[in-house]
């Protein structure tokens, strides 16, 4: 790469480091830390390449710069765990915002697919959902309540089982994208499959009006924080396959960092959706206000948090 195209596409890189570490307040060790390894990289292609140059001069100084103020800030904060929930995983978010809309648009599509197969096709519900499950919906429909199996169990076992299974399920749509972002994109596609051809079932036993409130009590928690997990996964899979400039070992380490972040900050999403499945979702003939008021402060509380504040942090200069 000649000297002037290397610099071309790194300098703006270069001058957010110099902004982040001439604050007043000093970064975050985690976000030091990989600042560092990312500025060497580029310092050792430098010296590689133009071992005489002031790029590679400058590039030293400034690594010396990140180097001292790591060492200068190595006392924890004590609110670290605030610190957490407040910025790093906001900060994630906003650096993942493109991830976020490929996961978004894969699962509506997948849904649409779902729902349009499910239309045409008679077999295609138990192909996807099981013969048993199909089955078991069509009696709780006859007993007058499609979502009776949100009833059929205690509440603590269910919750306890629920979130375990919530928080596994997003734990491994991660994990693969170790392997490469197209598995965390099949596991993503998969769940929108189901989710558009149960709402298409449902429709077809004219059971939606009933059904869709009441599983969306909880699925709007639920159903976000699978996207949102998708994102972390493309996030660390593309960070391998796309590294830039970085060295891959670097690039995927950096995004593994990132989207491990999202993951630990969707924990306690996943347990509130399990809790209003086990203790709400089975009073599915409550007034329609309280099923209303849960879904929209829901959907409010991930929004806001996932897209809205971190927009605000940046615009805010926070990060």
């Amino acid at each position: 790469m000649q000297e002037a195209a290397f610099i071309k596409q790194n300098k703006p890189r270069w001058e957010e480091f110099e902004k982040l570490i001439a604050t007043d307040q000093p970064p975050q060790p985690d976000r030091l830390a990989e600042l560092f390894i990312l500025l060497t990289d580029d310092l050792s292609f430098a010296r590689s390449q133009y071992p005489n140059s002031r790029v590679t001069e400058y590039l030293n100084l400034l690594a010396g710069k990140v180097h001292r103020t790591i060492y200068k800030n190595q006392k924890e904060e004590k609110n670290r765990f605030i610190h957490f929930w407040k910025i790093e995983v906001p900060q994630a978010m906003y650096h993942s915002r493109k991830q976020l809309s490929y996961a978004f648009i894969i699962f509506i599509v997948a849904g649409l697919i779902g729902a349009v197969s499910t239309a045409n096709d008679d077999t295609f519900v138990r192909l996807i959902l099981s013969d048993g499950y199909v089955n078991m919906t069509l009696e709780n429909i006859k007993s007058g309540n499609p979502t009776r199996v949100y009833s059929s169990g205690g509440e603590m076992n269910m919750f306890f089982a629920i979130t375990y299974n919530n928080i596994l399920v997003s734990f491994k749509m991660f994990a693969f994208a170790a392997l490469t972002s197209l598995c965390t994109g099949y596991f993503l596609f998969y769940n929108g499959l189901m989710m558009g051809t149960f709402f298409m079932f449902i429709y077809q036993q004219n059971q939606l009006a009933q059904a869709l409130p009441v599983i969306m009590l909880h699925g709007t928690i639920e159903l976000s924080s699978i996207v949102i997990a998708a994102a972390a996964g493309f996030v660390m899979g593309n960070s391998f396959l796309f590294p830039g400039t970085y060295s891959r070992l670097t690039s995927f380490k950096a995004g593994a960092l990132r989207g491990l972040k999202i993951i630990m900050g969707l924990v306690p999403f996943f347990i509130v959706a399990g809790f209003i499945e086990s203790f709400i979702t089975r009073y599915a003939f409550m007034h329609w206000v309280f099923k209303l008021g849960i879904i929209g402060l829901s959907a409010f509380l991930m929004i806001y948090y996932f897209v809205v504040y971190p927009f605000q942090l940046k615009r805010h200069g926070r990060f």
